[in-house]
């Protein structure tokens, strides 16, 4: 017989009755997700990584002191202080995010892809280039969802919860970013290639 793995709330009592692995677990659990939405937004590994650590820095420091209370939705509460300490930096040094890749990690790598031939391949690549390119054309508060929905996969229960908008605002934000990102596609008369 197979046991059941503990779920997030049952984690956090075992952590708060002394049981570090059990933390272990719990971050080891939902690190990915928590961190490629860090790094989308901040575009610069060691950022991410330092802004992950005080991520958790301070979700340790909220459960022992015992003001963690979201019974069951540890994961949507660690993404919220994870974006809300991506927005403190931007507003300390008074920028907004870029969805641009990197020479060390591009969201694209992580997708499945098949095995293509190299037209294929270069076709993707630019199609992929083009449509980041036309992301961060667009006005932030859109932008946010579209990085929030198609790269981080998060619900629109999840953004509206999030970025603390209805999931209606939420909504109309992202039908908003793709009929300014299907304009921006006809004024530039740019080519993007089914595949």
């Amino acid at each position: 017989m197979q046991l059941q793995p503990l779920n997030d709330q049952q984690l956090i009592h075992n952590y708060l009755g002394g049981d570090e692995r059990a933390f272990e677990e719990l971050l080891n659990r939902h690190k990915n997700k928590i961190y490629t939405q860090i790094y989308l937004f901040v575009k610069d590994t060691a950022l991410a990584e330092d802004i992950f650590q005080d991520v958790f820095i301070k979700i340790i420091d909220t459960l022992r002191k015992g003001k963690y209370n979201h019974e069951g939705k540890f994961l949507q509460w660690a993404m919220r202080i994870s974006y809300n300490m991506c927005v403190d930096h931007f507003r300390r040094n008074k920028r907004r995010p870029k969805v641009a890749p990197t020479e060390t990690f591009d969201i694209f790598d992580v997708l499945h892809v098949s095995d293509d031939n190299a037209e294929t391949q270069i076709i993707k690549s630019e199609t992929h280039n083009k449509i980041r390119s036309l992301i961060d054309q667009l006005p932030p508060e859109q932008r946010e969802v579209v990085i929030l929905r198609h790269y981080a996969d998060m619900s629109f229960k999840e953004i509206s919860q999030l970025t603390r908008v209805s999931i209606n605002t939420a909504l109309g934000r992202m039908r908003y970013a793709l009929i300014n990102i299907r304009k921006l596609v006809e004024e530039n008369q740019i080519s993007l290639q089914k595949y």
